[in-house]
């Protein structure tokens, strides 16, 4: 299981501590979400925010874009080479061509699901995308109950991925720790964010990423 630790849980005070200590704790990804008070109704951080986390980050940054004019975003973000961008299907009125344009800028392009979206209306689309982002929250804020009816649409979205493209990752955001990551690895998961369950473990950032994988 591939473990990114959302810095949306982080300390903002100590953003640059906060970034470190969960890359010398294990992580694979630093997962950041971007939101821009339209898609979603909160707002969170922009490239110089970014930035700032992309020099300190040893681990590939896992951008989540929540915003209306993903193209605009991708531009935003691009020269900082993420390792991931993804964007959501539900705001996307042309997601082939932007997946063609993120991966032209060399980032590996990833589309993300809400709750009530079901995994086929991306089947002719997964031919060209090295991850899918499930949410397993209502997009927008950090904290929120986990929706069990990911691990069903994990179980759809893996049976697609297997005809289609069975390189593609899977990644599910919102609510996961260390009970229900092992539904979520049994569905097909291999990738999950972590917010809060990471950053107030009793036990410190290392402790809950080593629990998660």
């Amino acid at each position: 299981m591939l473990v990114a630790p959302s810095i949306l849980s982080a300390d903002f005070g100590k953003l640059a501590e906060d970034v470190k200590a969960i890359c010398e704790g294990g992580c694979d990804l630093v997962h950041v979400d971007v939101m821009d008070g339209h898609f979603v109704p909160n707002l969170t951080i922009g490239p110089v925010v970014v930035e700032a986390v992309a020099k300190v980050a040893t681990k590939p940054l896992d951008i989540h874009l929540m915003v209306e004019n993903n193209s605009f975003f991708v531009d935003l973000f691009a020269p900082l080479k993420p390792g991931f961008i993804s964007f959501h299907i539900e705001e996307e009125k042309h997601p082939h061509r932007l997946i063609q344009k993120i991966r032209a800028l060399g980032i590996r392009p990833a589309i993300t699901l809400n709750p009530h979206t079901p995994p086929e209306a991306i089947e002719f689309l997964l031919a060209d995308v090295d991850m899918v982002l499930l949410m397993s929250v209502n997009p927008g804020f950090g904290g929120q109950k986990f929706i069990s009816n990911v691990v069903e649409r994990a179980q759809r979205l893996k049976a697609l991925i297997e005809k289609r493209n069975p390189k593609c990752l899977i990644e599910v955001d919102g609510g996961v720790n260390d009970e229900n990551v092992k539904e979520l690895e049994a569905a097909g998961v291999n990738v999950v964010v972590a917010g809060s369950f990471v950053y107030k473990h009793p036990e410190g950032v290392a402790a809950a990423i080593s629990a998660l994988k």
